[in-house]
């Protein structure tokens, strides 16, 4: 399973969450408007969601619902299908 990056890093980008990740699978892209996980690469160890200041890092199975549309978006912007909600 993978992280996701949601709605409160709009504009933040705190890069905390990077410093902490030992597989280097969160990205910043400048036309982004948050980090994003590469779902593919994440090894589900959660040091990110501590790590980030703004708590916008969820497993995805957690994410709060206003937010789901964010793990397809965690997925497309790297050119994956998201899954099955």
């Amino acid at each position: 399973m993978t992280h996701i990056i949601a709605e409160p890093c709009i504009d933040v980008k705190d890069t905390a969450c990077v410093d902490v990740c030992p597989v280097d699978c969160i990205y910043d892209k400048e036309e982004w408007q948050t980090l994003l996980i590469q779902p593919e690469e994440c090894i589900d160890c959660g040091l990110c969601v501590d790590a980030c200041p703004v708590e916008a890092i969820f497993p995805e199975e957690e994410v709060p619902e206003k937010w789901e549309s964010w793990i397809a978006k965690n997925y497309t912007e790297f050119g994956l299908e998201p899954p099955d909600l």
